[in-house]
């Protein structure tokens, strides 16, 4: 099974070599200058199609500094401290009945007395539940959430799609400029535009989801302001981008192990990857770089793993 595996991609990319569907992104140009109250951001590249593009926007400083100010890689301890602390003063305003509750500061657990057993059995049920609560508040709050892979492990991540949804607004200041280059009648030519954009800026490597606790990823505003970022961190941007500039259109982000895709609901081409999630067909896009691919067009490995099911789909 593995090399059939390794035989389908290496088809796959002497296939996209020779039909030339990977030139590589080339940021001619990037440039930020401080304004009385904003940042002047400056872009220069080459499109899939080698010709120059450009854009300069402002985003003030107020947005630019402060949206996603706290966000920071997610530390289980941190997490635990919050949910122990916040299970302690509800408990200590709503108390179990028919037990005692103490929290063990050596081994940071709580333990319940009490002279019914079936009370106590009770009492830990309703304190594990609270745990759960408390701990996904912490998450929502921080902007993380739980998520499963395609092969069902377990794990803590940025919530990409809250985090997309949040800065869609901070964006505004792009979307007029993008549409008088580009029609926005054409779904194909705003997304292609886009694409080109965020596919030029440089690229940095992906932490793994399980592990990392977000140590890597960058917000959208972050990217800008750093000019690079990994492959979750571009199409957080590329959707609140899109999202910007596209208000009503159906899309998803699409995680496979080792990277990130999207998908925008309009009709496919021939050829074009597609996937299908909840009932909804989604052309795919690959906003990562550095090669420079258009609407509908993957890298191999990216091929492979859509074909093989080995991805997570979550709705924008």
């Amino acid at each position: 099974m593995n090399y059939y595996r390794i035989i389908i991609f290496a088809l796959l990319l002497i296939s996209q070599l020779l039909t030339g569907q990977t030139t590589q992104a080339q940021q001619l140009r990037f440039h930020k200058q401080e304004n009385e109250k904003s940042y002047q951001f400056k872009y220069k590249w080459l499109d899939q199609k080698s010709v120059e593009q450009s854009l300069s926007f402002a985003i003030p400083k107020k947005i630019l500094f402060n949206r996603f100010r706290n966000f920071k890689s997610y530390k289980p301890a941190f997490a635990q401290q919050y949910v122990n602390k916040h299970i302690q003063q509800q408990i200590t305003k709503q108390p179990i009945a028919n037990v005692q509750i103490n929290f063990n500061k050596k081994n940071k657990r709580f333990e319940i007395k009490g002279k019914n057993q079936q009370a106590v059995n009770t009492a830990y049920q309703q304190i594990s539940n609270m745990q759960q609560v408390i701990r996904d508040e912490y998450l929502a709050k921080n902007f993380y959430h739980r998520f499963t892979t395609y092969d069902q492990v377990q794990g803590i991540k940025p919530n990409h799609v809250k985090i997309a949804n949040s800065s869609v607004e901070d964006l505004k200041p792009i979307k007029q400029l993008i549409l008088s280059k580009v029609s926005i009648k054409n779904i194909r030519q705003v997304t292609n535009f886009s694409l080109g954009f965020i596919q030029s800026i440089p690229y940095s490597t992906l932490e793994s989801r399980i592990s990392s606790s977000g140590a890597g990823f960058s917000t959208p505003l972050k990217l800008l302001w750093e000019n690079q970022g990994d492959c979750d961190s571009k199409v957080t941007l590329t959707v609140a981008l899109l999202r910007t500039l596209m208000p009503r259109i159906q899309m998803v982000m699409v995680f496979t192990q080792q990277h990130a895709l999207m998908g925008i609901n309009i009709p496919a081409l021939a050829n074009e990857t597609t996937i299908e999630f909840e009932g909804t067909t989604y052309v795919l896009a690959e906003p990562t770089g550095p090669a420079m691919f258009n609407l509908g067009q993957v890298a191999p490995d990216s091929e492979l793993a859509v074909n093989n099911g080995h991805y997570s789909v979550e709705k924008f």
